[in-house]
Formats: C-alpha cells, sequence, structure tokens
C-alpha cells in the first residue's frame, strides 16, 4: 500500500486530470444524452478496461516502448476516429441507432459490445493519454516497496477516479437531454450529440 504522503498528492492531481473535458468524458456527456447514463456504463468498462491497461503498461515501462511505435498508434487512432466520425454525421442528420428519435421513449439502443468498444478504442489509442501515465504514474511508486502490490494499488484509484468523472460527465448529459427535450428540441439535441461526437472523432485522429 502506498504511504499516505503518496496517497494526499496521488489523489488530487488524478482527480484534477480525471475532471479535465477530453475524449473520454466528452464520449460519456453524448452517451449519457443518446443513451442514457445506465447504457453508457458499457462503454465506461471498456474505457476502463483500456486505462486500466495503459496505466499498467506504463508503470512496467512497455508504454514508453509505445510510444516509440507511431505506426500502432496511427492505426488504433485512424479506424477508431473514423468511426466515431461516422457516427457524429448519423447523429447530426438524426440518423442511425444512435441518434435521438422524435419519441423519446422509441430509442433504440446501441449494442453492449459495441459501446464497450468505443470505450475501449478511444482510451487505448490516445497517445496523448500512454505520454501522461508515462509522465506521472512511475514517480508515485517507491523502489522500496513490493512492485506489483503498489502498482495494482495505485491503477485501482485511478480507475475509481475516473468512473466517478465518467459518471459526472455522462449524468451531466442526460440531463441537457431532457432540457433540450422539454421544449421539442430532438433535432437540436441530436446536432449538438453528434457535434461533440464529431469533435471526439476528429481529436482521436489527428490529436
Amino acid at each position: 500500500m502506498p504511504s499516505l504522503a503518496v496517497l494526499s498528492v496521488f489523489v488530487p492531481t488524478f482527480l484534477f486530470v480525471s475532471l479535465t473535458p477530453g475524449m473520454c468524458m466528452t464520449l460519456a456527456m453524448v452517451l449519457g444524452m443518446t443513451q442514457g447514463v445506465k447504457r453508457a456504463l458499457w462503454m465506461m468498462v471498456g474505457e476502463l478496461l483500456g486505462v486500466g491497461l495503459v496505466a499498467f503498461a506504463a508503470g512496467a515501462g512497455v508504454a514508453a516502448l509505445m510510444l516509440k511505435l507511431p505506426a500502432l498508434f496511427a492505426v488504433f487512432k485512424w479506424v477508431g476516429g473514423a468511426y466515431l466520425f461516422y457516427l457524429g454525421i448519423q447523429m447530426w442528420r438524426s440518423r442511425g441507432r444512435m441518434a435521438i428519435p422524435d419519441d423519446l421513449s422509441g430509442v433504440a439502443p446501441t449494442a453492449r459490445k459495441e459501446l464497450a468498444m468505443q470505450g475501449f478504442v478511444t482510451a487505448v489509442a490516445n497517445p496523448k493519454g500512454w505520454a501522461f501515465f508515462v509522465a506521472l504514474l512511475p514517480p508515485f511508486l517507491d523502489a522500496s516497496r513490493p512492485f506489483i502490490g503498489q502498482l495494482l494499488v495505485l491503477i485501482v484509484m485511478i480507475l475509481a477516479i475516473e468512473f466517478g468523472a465518467l459518471m459526472l460527465y455522462a449524468s451531466g448529459g442526460k440531463s441537457l437531454r431532457h432540457l433540450l427535450a422539454k421544449g421539442g428540441n430532438v433535432r437540436l439535441l441530436n446536432r449538438v450529440a453528434g457535434t461533440l461526437m464529431l469533435g471526439v472523432g476528429l481529436w482521436l485522429a489527428f490529436g
């Protein structure tokens, strides 16, 4: 278990970073709008798996090697970004399974596996995320303590913080959905969500 001195710095640092708007948080807000918080949990499962993988790789030193393989990141980035961009266009046009129909009770849920894959790819295909964990995670590991035990505890704490931030953004998206829907602005809601999804796709591909 890391010392209290380490945790007193670790928790605020990662809490601040998780709450900062980014690709994963924007995706959570979009899905909160279009699919609801409960359905967005499946995206969060995939995203947390991806974050856990990246954090473990960073702690083990694997991330340093991955950052030297830009071609591998390029494949993830372009494929993932193109798919999210396509979803954004569909939502902007009020089409596809993720768009909100005029009858809000009739929204077609996106497959759980598809939502989880969106979250996983968004987390793993972000080079900035890898660089962030390489820069911030290792300094919190004490060489005089058992390595694996420390790393696993810190990763669990990172995932807990990340989950809380994702829930906050998804809940905000759900609130926005209800706000716009009351005025009959479902098309506007689709365009807001679609624009955000387009932004995530472009961010992932070109960021």
